[in-house]
């Protein structure tokens, strides 16, 4: 995602207690599946509040708006899945392959995700938008491989990571593709589908030996 996550999250004191912080993980939970379901302008808040076994009040109390409230889930998100899938660019296909495992484990990660980019797409980057933050830190990864000669330097790091990340979820973001190769492949298994992720960013981007 392009844009700025601003978490928007009241006082701290609106979290004191442990009770309070138990409150709060019910509440991200319960966010994180309604808005991976409807997206930000379909999620509702009182439907979050009866998910999470609270009010809509205490949900206000701890992210001043719906927005506020995805931005926190989708941050928070966006490091689990940094820290799940970390690059390494002597090794695209291996990264490639971890995507690939992370969203087929997870496709309701990947709504949250795409519902964010479709919604927020006007939404100005800034300075501190984590996303913009580990892009950055991938691409200079690229680039020092590049100087290694781990990596060939006739790519472009930004075309590079582009690539990688749209092979490895062809799967994810193409559901109704998933379904019907479930039944018309010759071999329908997951496993298939990630062996070809993994052999096209190989062919791509070959690991260094």
């Amino acid at each position: 995602m392009s844009h700025s996550l601003d978490s928007g999250q009241a006082p701290a004191h609106a979290a004191a207690s442990g009770s309070s912080d138990t409150t709060r993980e019910r509440i991200l939970a319960a966010a994180m599946d309604e808005f991976a379901r409807h997206g930000i302008a379909g999620a509702r808040v009182d439907r979050i509040a009866k998910l999470a076994r609270t009010s809509k009040e205490r949900v206000y109390a701890y992210f001043r708006s719906k927005e506020a409230l995805y931005a926190h889930v989708a941050v928070r998100e966006l490091s689990v899945i940094a820290e799940a899938t970390q690059i390494d660019p002597s090794d695209l296909p291996g990264y490639a392959g971890r995507l690939f495992d992370y969203f087929t484990a997870r496709p309701d990660h990947h709504r949250l995700i795409t519902w964010g980019r479709l919604e927020l797409a006007d939404a100005a980057a800034t300075e501190a938008d984590p996303t913009q933050a580990a892009i950055t830190r991938k691409l200079d990864q690229l680039r020092q491989a590049q100087r290694a000669g781990q990596l060939s330097p006739a790519w472009d790091p930004a075309d590079v990571l582009a690539l990688v990340n749209q092979i490895a979820t062809t799967w994810a973001a193409q559901p109704e593709l998933a379904e019907a190769a479930a039944e018309h492949a010759t071999d329908s298994s997951t496993a298939a589908r990630r062996a070809a992720v993994v052999t096209a960013v190989e062919q791509l981007f070959p690991r260094a030996v």
